[in-house]
């Protein structure tokens, strides 16, 4: 029996869970599209690996094309890079590279509609809806806040993508942009993704959204707390002031910090008013903040770990 070309390849960059990966990988070797496609899978713990360990033991019989790395530079963004660059160079026949997180799961039909979308559309980028699952029961405010709100609505162009955990990015896209493609200055800081969907959009790239692509997000109760939702919301504002700073002229993201204070006041009190929610309320409220406190450079780094 002839193997089908491979068309597309699914990267996953993973760091200290090897049993979500192993749930990641599972949803990903269950999907069953009509054209063939790969695997590859980047450990970015170079001291343990366990990771890189776990999928070697998951796809040791697997009929699915894999390769599997150890990135040793510690950071997502190099994570990320080494993942797609190998991709690329492993199956030069591909023509879709799409990625999912280490704490998602694809559900079914996930990888056929990303793939269905480009095709038809001739798109450049194509993203889906990310769902958040929490491992424990939460409030409505928590459930609600912004930070957990996907882009929804039927499939349509959108004007860019905001995070990597559910998207397609077509070869020629990588062909034309500078490499790496995700600037490694956001390694700890996070938004790397954000600032190459920001030059995806200035390249005249086009994007669109799939509604039917849809990804489960696993939402830990660590990540549930009025703290952590704060420091959330300061470290989203600082990676939207330093993807402004690095396409627009210190003086415009200076007003750009202004302007987004008032706003975040205004729109504080007004999801205040409307839910009662302080909680939703301090998000707009704390943007701002994370934006002055990266242009004073204080930057926060969730992504540096000990080793």
């Amino acid at each position: 029996m002839t193997e089908k070309p491979i068309e597309a390849v699914i990267c996953i960059p993973t760091f200290r869970r090897p049993d979500w990966l192993e749930r990641t990988i599972g949803s990903v070797l269950a999907q069953e599209p009509d054209f063939g496609f790969a695997l590859v899978v980047v450990d970015n713990d170079g001291a343990k690996s366990e990771g890189a360990a776990r999928a070697r033991q998951l796809l040791a019989n697997s009929k699915i094309p894999s390769h599997i790395f150890i990135e040793p530079q510690q950071g997502n963004c190099h994570a990320i890079n080494r993942a797609f660059g190998e991709a690329q160079v492993l199956f030069p026949e591909a023509e879709f590279f799409l990625m999912i997180d280490d704490d998602e799961e694809a559900m079914p039909g996930w990888l056929t509609a990303m793939v269905a979308t480009a095709k038809k559309e001739n798109a450049d980028l194509v993203g889906g809806p990310v769902q958040r699952r929490f491992d424990v029961p939460v409030s409505k405010a928590i459930a609600q806040h912004p930070l957990f709100i996907s882009i929804d609505g039927v499939t349509r162009q959108v004007d860019q993508l905001h995070g990597s955990g559910n998207c397609l990015t077509r070869r020629r896209v990588f062909d034309s942009m500078p490499r790496p493609p995700f600037d490694i200055r956001f390694n700890f800081l996070g938004g790397g993704d954000m600032e190459f969907f920001t030059r995806c959009k200035r390249a005249g790239f086009q994007t669109w959204w799939c509604e039917e692509a849809v990804i489960h997000e696993f939402v830990p109760a660590e990540r549930v707390t009025a703290k952590f939702l704060a420091r959330r919301s300061i470290r989203t504002g600082s990676i939207n002031y330093v993807v402004d700073r690095t396409h627009m002229s210190p003086a415009a993201a200076v007003m750009k910090n202004v302007g987004s204070l008032g706003l975040g006041i205004v729109r504080g009190a007004a999801v205040l008013l409307r839910t009662g929610s302080l909680l939703g309320a301090s998000h707009p409220l704390l943007l701002p903040v994370g934006r002055i406190m990266a242009s004073l450079g204080i930057l926060p780094t969730p992504y540096k770990a000990s080793r």
